[in-house]
C-alpha cells in the first residue's frame, strides 16, 4: 500500500489535479515576492493560492498562470493597502500587472473575481498581514452580548474564549504600566 506523499512543513495542501496550475503560479508569486514584496506577502499569496486551488472545481486549472498571479498578488495588496504611500513596503497595484506582463484591466479583473469568489474585502483578517494585524481593527470585532466590541479591551477570560472559537488572532498584549515617576496626578498639571 503506497503512502501519501508528505508535504514540506509549512506547505499547504493542493488536490493533485491542481498541483501543476499551483505549482506555476506560486513560482510565479514568489519571484514576485521576493524581488519586490517580503515573506510575509509571499506566505499569504501561497495561502490565498491553494485555498482556490482547493475549490471545486478549481479555477486555477483554467487561464495562464501570470494572470492568476497577477490576479493573486492585487488582491493580497489591496486587503493590505500596498498602493497606501505610508506603507512599506509601498507598491502600486498596476505596477503588478506590469511585472507579470499582464494588462491593467486583466489584472484588476482577476483580482475582483478572486475577492468576490472568496468574499475578500479590506483589512479582511484572513489575508492580513500578521505583522500589521494590531493596526487592524477588523481582526479585533466581536459580537458579545448582541453588542460589537474590541476583544482587545475585554477581560482576559473573554479573549481566550474568543480566541479558541477563531474570532480573534491572539491574545493581545496588555499595555504596560506607567513607571511611577512618569506618573503625574491630576493636580500636579498646571
Amino acid at each position: 500500500m503506497a503512502g501519501k506523499a508528505k508535504r514540506p512543513e509549512g506547505e499547504p495542501a493542493v488536490p493533485e489535479a491542481a498541483k501543476p496550475a499551483y505549482n506555476a503560479i506560486v513560482g510565479l508569486t514568489d519571484r514576485f515576492c521576493q524581488a519586490h514584496l517580503t515573506h510575509e506577502y509571499q506566505m499569504l499569496c501561497r495561502k490565498l493560492t491553494a485555498t482556490l486551488a482547493r475549490k471545486r472545481p478549481s479555477p486555477l486549472v483554467s487561464g495562464k498562470p501570470k494572470t492568476w498571479a497577477c490576479g493573486i498578488v492585487r488582491t493580497i495588496g489591496w486587503v493590505n493597502f500596498l498602493d497606501d504611500r505610508s506603507q512599506k513596503p509601498h507598491l502600486k497595484l498596476t505596477a503588478i500587472d506590469k511585472a507579470f506582463g499582464v494588462g491593467e484591466s486583466t489584472g484588476q479583473g482577476k483580482a475582483m473575481l478572486i475577492r468576490r469568489m472568496l468574499k475578500i474585502r479590506p483589512m479582511d483578517p484572513a489575508w492580513s498581514l500578521r505583522s500589521r494585524m494590531d493596526q487592524n481593527p477588523m481582526a479585533w470585532m466581536i459580537q458579545v452580548n448582541g453588542f460589537l466590541v474590541d476583544a482587545r479591551f475585554l477581560k482576559r477570560e473573554i479573549q481566550e474564549e474568543a480566541l479558541r472559537k477563531g474570532l480573534i488572532p491572539y491574545i493581545p498584549e496588555r499595555p504596560k504600566p506607567l513607571k511611577e515617576e512618569d506618573d503625574q496626578d491630576e493636580n500636579d498639571v498646571e
